[in-house]
């Protein structure tokens, strides 16, 4: 709703309300949109969290580190370290995407990255079958590749005669987020357990939300930056680097990663 908004109602993202610095107001649609969220958040059923007997619930449980034992099984270990490393080539889509696609001139930039939610519902959907037909290796797989694929998309792909490159990248975010992150988490929550799987699950987070994003987007600024001159930005190598790094991560999952004990009952 918010890029449909940006781009087809509002126009805040258009080459003239850009230099006009209209997209300003995109914070004050997301203020509104979080006082109207927090507002209805009173209304909601109370649920505190549950506990056993007299139980605490420690720090160390919510962020997950009672789940570092997990961290000697080889497998989750090397799912915790790529999950760390794809993280810095989904940074420069976060932080890069809108900005590239309107420096090149494409219209309505933000509306057609809803293109990329879209795909996130319907791979959503297909992820399941997916799953159990091929197993959580290539699954995860194809979530690694579909992220170099789109950033090579991107990277040869304009505004013009070549702009159907960029929607196609555009659309593979389901893919992308899908077979890597919601299989993550399926993964995750079956070699934790029923006892530690949220625990996992918060250390899954924290390394991929906090380190990861936190080294991505840094990794991000600075190359956008080394590659950013007075004549304009030079996005072919901007693009490559970030799909270099995911089939660097890709092919480290294919060696050291192994698939068999099949998880695909949960």
């Amino acid at each position: 709703m918010a890029g449909l908004l940006i781009s087809f109602l509002f126009h805040w993202d258009s080459a003239e309300n850009i230099g006009k610095g209209m997209l300003k107001n995109t914070f004050l649609l997301s203020g509104i949109a979080a006082a109207a969220l927090g507002l209805l958040s009173f209304t909601l059923p109370a649920t505190p969290p549950s506990k056993q007997g007299n139980e605490k619930v420690s720090i160390g449980q919510i962020i997950g580190l009672d789940a570092l034992k997990l961290l000697k099984d080889k497998n989750f270990a090397v799912f915790f370290i790529a999950s760390i490393l794809i993280c810095i080539p989904l940074a420069f889509y976060y932080q890069i995407a809108n900005p590239f696609l309107s420096g090149i001139g494409m219209e309505n930039p933000t509306g057609k990255m809803t293109i990329g939610q879209i795909s996130e519902v319907l791979f959503l959907l297909a992820l399941p079958l997916f799953f159990a037909k091929f197993g959580f290796k290539k699954t995860i797989l194809v979530g690694m590749l579909a992220w170099a694929l789109r950033y090579v998309l991107f990277a040869f792909g304009d505004a013009g005669s070549l702009s159907f490159m960029l929607l196609i990248g555009i659309a593979l975010h389901g893919i992308c987020y899908d077979f890597f992150f919601v299989s993550g988490q399926l993964y995750t929550n079956a070699r934790a357990g029923e006892k530690f799987k949220s625990s996992a699950q918060g250390l899954i987070t924290l390394a991929t939300y906090g380190v990861g994003m936190l080294i991505g987007f840094k990794v991000a600024g600075w190359i956008s930056e080394k590659y950013t001159t007075a004549a304009g930005a030079d996005y072919k190598m901007i693009w490559l680097i970030p799909a270099g790094i995911a089939a660097v991560v890709m092919l480290f999952f294919i060696v050291a990663f192994s698939d068999k004990q099949k998880i695909t009952k949960e």
